[in-house]
């Protein structure tokens, strides 16, 4: 038996619906389905009766949602404890953040914390976007960066955590250039001869974004899903070797525009289907649940201060 089934249990428990669920655990409604029937499998009976709508718990389901909270927050409690002991960790500022932002943003924004705040220890845990999250939320970190956009909002409660904004990224389409500099691929295709398209896999905070991207475009855009992964750096080196058009942020794809290796894809007449998105800073507030490190609150000061004199 895995804790993310007992997770993901907790989750169809509070929203009561399936697809609900499996888009606030960022993975497919199939997939979430099927951990479900591993943990009935696990526990030997029904725990959801899949009968009714909203979806409802079985008695059985019930006495498993009340051990689940028990259990999760004892493994919570236990593990900070664990890390308790590591004292020469006191020192280390834990970030969790997506895999793209852990290749791309943090290197740089470190580097650019000496010169105003002064070195930091540091150490990297890189998820995906809904499991850095849940290490905010379980205590696993001490602060959460990810990416923000108003049509793909994270499930933060504004109540229990505080946010800063440290900056911001572009996403747009880009794809192999040519000799002469122009992508080998033209925006915006055609109905019978669409153009290839390497796409992110279902429940990717990108593809989520690059999903409103495509329907928001005034002018239809065709094409024609060849590949997909879960990793922006994948989907780069895919669009290197010509195999087709990928929607990557700005900074992980500055090396290659300056080599001429990429090149963004435009519209014609020069529209752009480039959008900024926000990179945002989350934290617990402090005393809701433990007193954060001393490193780890300096360090939100500063970027406290910093985003208050930042321009807007």
């Amino acid at each position: 038996m895995e804790t993310k089934w007992l997770e993901d249990f907790v989750s169809l428990a509070e929203t009561r619906s399936f697809s609900r669920s499996a888009q606030l655990r960022h993975v497919t409604q199939p997939a979430f389905s099927r951990r479900i029937q591993s943990l009935e499998a696990w526990a030997g009976v029904d725990l959801v009766d899949r009968s009714s709508y909203p979806t409802t718990l079985t008695p059985a389901g019930e006495t498993l949602y009340a051990q689940a909270l028990e259990l999760l927050q004892s493994l919570q409690n236990t593990r900070a404890m664990l890390r308790g002991h590591d004292a020469a960790g006191q020192d280390f500022i834990e970030f969790a953040l997506p895999h793209t932002l852990a290749f791309t943003f943090f290197p740089a924004w470190v580097a650019s914390l000496r010169e105003g705040f002064g070195p930091i220890k540091s150490r990297l845990i890189a998820l995906n976007v809904h499991d850095a999250a849940m290490r905010l939320m379980e205590g696993g970190c001490d602060l959460l960066i990810a990416y923000h956009h108003p049509s793909q909002p994270l499930q933060i409660d504004t109540e229990r955590y505080e946010m800063v904004v440290l900056g911001q990224e572009v996403i747009a389409p880009y794809a192999k250039a040519t000799t002469g500099g122009k992508p080998v691929w033209d925006l915006p295709g055609a109905a019978h001869k669409p153009l290839p398209y390497l796409g992110y896999a279902p429940g990717a905070y990108l593809g989520g974004v690059t999903d409103w991207i495509l329907k928001q475009a005034v002018t239809p855009i065709h094409l024609d899903r060849v590949y997909e992964t879960d990793m922006a750096e994948g989907l780069k080196v895919m669009a290197l070797e010509g195999h087709g058009i990928a929607f990557l942020p700005q900074s992980a794809v500055k090396k290659e525009l300056q080599a001429g290796a990429l090149t963004e894809v435009i519209l014609p007449p020069g529209q752009t289907l480039a959008l900024t998105m926000e990179v945002r800073a989350y934290r617990e507030k402090t005393g809701l649940r433990h007193n954060p490190k001393r490193s780890a609150q300096e360090l939100w000061a500063f970027l406290k201060q910093a985003s208050a004199g930042a321009p807007a």
